[in-house]
């Protein structure tokens, strides 16, 4: 994001918190990079002016299986990040603003996010998430000449036959269930065989890296030539993924921890970006050890929403306490591992059944359900992740992503406003997860015990991070 201009400076320079604000907008440059700043004068309803920052961009929202540029203009208080910003629609001629609970007739952008605005639990970042979400439910705009009866079927309709890819457009066609697997290995091959097994796809494509120390499998692939699988060396084969999984480690000789985990880290500034750029609507699955670090990594990496870049986490160790708590001890709810891939993960429970209709939600930790969990944490202690069992457990989150499934899965997601953390962290939270990536359960309270777990995982992934070079 150039901040570097005299007029942005000049103006960022009167901001009551002026370097809180130049890192609040880096972030969000990170994950929107199409949101541009620039200066404007703001007159406010009682006639006043202000001079202030603005960011002005385009959202993607999906309506009915298409992708939609949706114009939005943000205008930053001059104490922002600590009041939220004033957002606009803005229209292009060809558009009609279509009134509703989230949008008034002048373009005013209403939202929960806004109302109830907690720097730091509260960002722009946050917020686009949230805008993106209500407008795909409610679209506001509509196309000029369906403005008379204001029908969403129309919106946009002079590009009705296009959706957005790779930063241009093509010709709106069913989106074909591609997948790529990146890194070879054990993992890479059980990914491969529990996807064709769990998952429809159209087309599978496994890259063996070269800078991966695990290596090997694509051979056999090529050799025994399994139907949709196609096996190549060139990341350029996975674009126009729906779904990329990275499986590949580059683990080095080093003693330090910290060097060879910054050994993947070098290897992903090679792979994550590209990927991203090949599949800009893709959610990336990441598998690479320590699962926690490297989302978060290649989050920062790749430029995409944090809802669209998950780990893989505790899901395994999830499905797991599921069957445990319904068929040995008879619950009938689900439950999740939730927090760090360590010794220090907790356990939480559903307060709605399996087969409920109702969205799910964490049941606030109590004396009843602590000891059905100990118990059947107790039954899983011996069960190890191999790399069959995490590939299935990989598929199964590719299925609920190409199905729209709206399953909730325990994945590894940027954590920061859940339950209270504050820090830029990626731990294992219950997610609903379906074709536009994760939308975390609503946080709660947890026990003394297990908080202390969470916060010191907090403080372990803060510093490891702190110490990497991305």
């Amino acid at each position: 994001m150039d901040l570097k201009s005299e007029k942005i400076e000049r103006i960022l320079s009167k901001y009551k918190f002026h370097d809180v604000a130049i890192e609040e907008l880096e972030k969000i440059h990170r994950i929107y990079p199409g949101m541009r700043p620039s200066t404007g004068t703001y007159t406010f309803s009682d006639s006043t002016q202000k001079d202030l920052l603005k960011l002005t961009g385009n959202i993607p929202v999906k309506y009915e299986g298409r992708s939609y540029n949706f114009p939005v203009q943000l205008w930053l208080m001059d104490s922002f990040p600590f009041t939220p910003p004033i957002c606009l629609l803005k229209p292009t001629p060809n558009m009609a603003i279509r009134e509703g609970k989230h949008v008034d007739a002048r373009g005013r952008i209403y939202l929960p996010g806004l109302h109830n605005w907690d720097h730091p639990k509260s960002s722009v970042v946050g917020l686009l998430t949230e805008m993106i979400a209500k407008f795909e439910e409610d679209p506001p705009l509509s196309s000029k000449n369906a403005a008379d009866n204001k029908d969403p079927h129309e919106l946009l309709a002079f590009v009705s036959n296009f959706q957005i890819n790779d930063g241009g457009v093509r010709h709106h066609d069913q989106p074909i269930n591609k997948v790529s697997v990146i890194g070879g290995g054990d993992l890479g091959m059980a990914s491969v065989m529990s996807i064709l097994s769990k998952c429809k796809v159209d087309k599978l494509v496994f890259i063996d890296v070269a800078e991966s120390s695990t290596k090997g499998g694509s051979t056999d692939l090529e050799i025994f030539s399994l139907p949709k699988v196609e096996v190549s060396r060139d990341l350029s084969a996975s674009a126009g993924s729906r779904v990329v999984i990275v499986t590949a480690n580059a683990w080095s000789g080093e003693q330090s921890y910290v060097s060879v985990v910054q050994t993947n880290v070098d290897m992903y500034r090679g792979i994550i970006p590209n990927l991203a750029r090949l599949s800009p609507n893709a959610v990336l699955l990441i598998a690479s050890q320590p699962v926690d670090i490297m989302t978060h990594v290649a989050w920062r990496q790749s430029g995409l929403p944090p809802t669209r870049v998950i780990g893989a986490g505790c899901n395994l160790d999830s499905e797991r306490l599921s069957h445990v708590l319904d068929i040995n001890l008879n619950t009938h709810k689900p439950a999740w591992v939730i927090g760090e891939l360590s010794d220090n993960k907790i356990a939480v429970m559903s307060n709605t059944g399996l087969s409920s209709s109702v969205m799910p939600e964490i049941a606030p930790g109590s004396n009843s359900t602590k000891p059905l969990l100990d118990r059947a944490f107790d039954i899983m202690k011996n069960r190890g992740q191999r790399s069959w069992s995490v590939g299935l457990s990989i598929a199964d989150i590719t299925n609920s992503i190409l199905t729209n499934k709206m399953k909730p899965h325990s994945v590894s997601t940027l954590a920061q406003g859940w339950g209270g953390i504050g820090a830029e962290v990626f731990l294992s939270l219950p997610c609903i997860m379906g074709a536009n990536g994760s939308t975390r359960l609503a946080g709660v309270s947890l026990g003394q015990e297990d908080d202390s777990k969470v916060r010191e995982s907090i403080t372990s992934l803060s510093n490891l991070m702190s110490q990497l070079k991305i």
